[in-house]
């Protein structure tokens, strides 16, 4: 198990390298690929390539009704008056919710005993040839690699959201 220490540590050494060319789709599923270069410690010249696939699910619009369902649900009368509360001051509340699925099974793990910035530069270069849009490059640390995974997810639902919200509103969604 991982102590605050390093979750902090993982979260401040991750560096998007290569960033996809396109965000969170909001009316669909998005699966990005991912290539996370992290150095092995203790050990010179040997990098940990992980390739693989992070799930988004299509964005969901959270109203105020239905948070009022979520937040009294087994709740007393004190949540059913700030749900009340909620409906009449805040109607035009809206939330995104974002769901990601992490799958392991996507992933393929290789040790290469070349220097990092080899390895980020022949990545970079790869992924810049796919023309794939929904790439990444992603440099973070061994241990802790899935919180600079998660790091990365949670970027990318910020940068998103902005898009995500004027979609939802141009259909009338909001």
């Amino acid at each position: 198990m991982l102590n605050e220490d390093t979750i902090q540590y993982a979260i401040d050494n991750t560096q998007v390298i290569v960033a996809p060319q396109r965000r969170i789709a909001t009316f669909g599923d998005t699966s990005f690929r991912f290539f996370l270069v992290t150095e092995l410690m203790d050990s010179v010249n040997q990098v940990r390539v992980r390739d693989g696939r992070l799930h988004a699910e299509r964005p969901q619009i959270i109203t105020p009704g239905h948070i009022q369902n979520m937040l009294v649900e087994g709740f007393g009368e004190n949540a059913e008056d700030f749900a009340g509360w909620l409906r009449e001051h805040a109607p035009q509340l809206a939330i995104l919710k974002y769901g990601f699925q992490f799958r392991k099974t996507d992933i393929s793990n290789e040790v290469v005993h070349d220097p990092l910035a080899d390895v980020v530069g022949r990545l970079r270069e790869q992924v810049e040839a796919s023309d794939d849009p929904l790439s990444a490059v992603i440099h973070g640390v061994d241990e802790g690699w899935e919180i600079c995974l998660l790091k990365f997810a949670a970027d990318m639902i910020q940068e998103s959201s902005g898009g995500n919200m004027g979609d939802f509103r141009k259909r009338g969604l909001l």
